[in-house]
Parts: structure tokens; C-alpha cells; sequence
């Protein structure tokens, strides 16, 4: 009974450990990305501490007798958590890629046309000097 709750409660809280790596891999705004890389690789250790002991818990309460070994990496805590930095770690990747070589070809295109959109406005000034660029 103790053993039971001890495993939800501790798969409840590798879970919630998982929350504050993904948000500082992704939604700290105005940082670089290699300071959230650091940040995120911080998070990510104390992420896998907790569900490695949560894939204790789990190891332990499916043990039938002293011979078997269930492996720790095969438990479900463990198993979300190498999934979850799995697909975290390509998002994170991705993401960077896109900023880095894809959103200044949007700025290019965005900033062109905003000038052609003001000096085409300002040709049909009847005083360009009122113009500003």
C-alpha cells in the first residue's frame, strides 16, 4: 500500500520536474540560445535524478523475489523522461536552426517590403520632403 503511493507520487513528480525544462528551453524570452541550452542542461540533471528514483520506486515494487532484476531504464518514469529530453532536444535544435538561418530571410522580405509600401506612399505626397524613411 505505502509502496503504491510512494511510486504515484513520485510519478507525479518526475512528470512535474519535466515542466520547468521544457519552459526554460523554450519560453524564456530575450535570452540567447546557448544560455538557455545552459540553463536547460541544468534542469535536465535534476529531471533525471527524479525520475531515475521514481524508476527506483518502480523497480522495487515490481520485484517479485530476490532474483529478479528489473532494469531501471525500462520503467515508465525513466522511459518518459529519455523520451520527453528526446524530442525536447530536437525541437530545441530545429527551433534554433529555423532562427538562426530561416527568420532573417523573413526579416529580409518583411523590411523590403515596408519600403516599398512607405516610398510608395511617399511619391504620392505632394511634398516628399515629409517623407521620413
Amino acid at each position: 500500500m505505502l509502496m503504491e503511493l510512494g511510486k504515484a507520487i513520485s510519478f507525479l513528480a518526475s512528470l512535474l520536474s519535466l515542466f520547468p525544462l521544457l519552459f526554460s528551453a523554450f519560453f524564456v524570452p530575450g535570452t540567447h540560445w546557448d544560455d538557455r541550452l545552459l540553463l536547460s542542461m541544468d534542469k535536465a540533471a535534476i529531471s533525471a535524478a527524479c525520475c531515475f528514483v521514481s524508476g527506483l520506486f518502480f523497480a522495487w515494487s515490481e520485484r517479485r523475489s530476490a532474483a529478479d532484476h528489473l532494469s531501471v531504464f525500462s520503467t515508465l518514469p525513466v522511459r518518459i523522461y529519455f523520451l520527453a529530453l528526446g524530442a525536447m532536444a530536437l525541437l530545441f535544435v530545429a527551433s534554433w536552426w529555423l532562427e538562426t538561418y530561416y527568420m532573417p530571410l523573413l526579416w529580409k522580405v518583411s523590411v523590403l517590403s515596408c519600403f516599398q509600401l512607405t516610398t510608395t506612399r511617399c511619391l504620392r505626397h505632394v511634398r516628399p520632403q515629409e517623407c521620413h524613411y
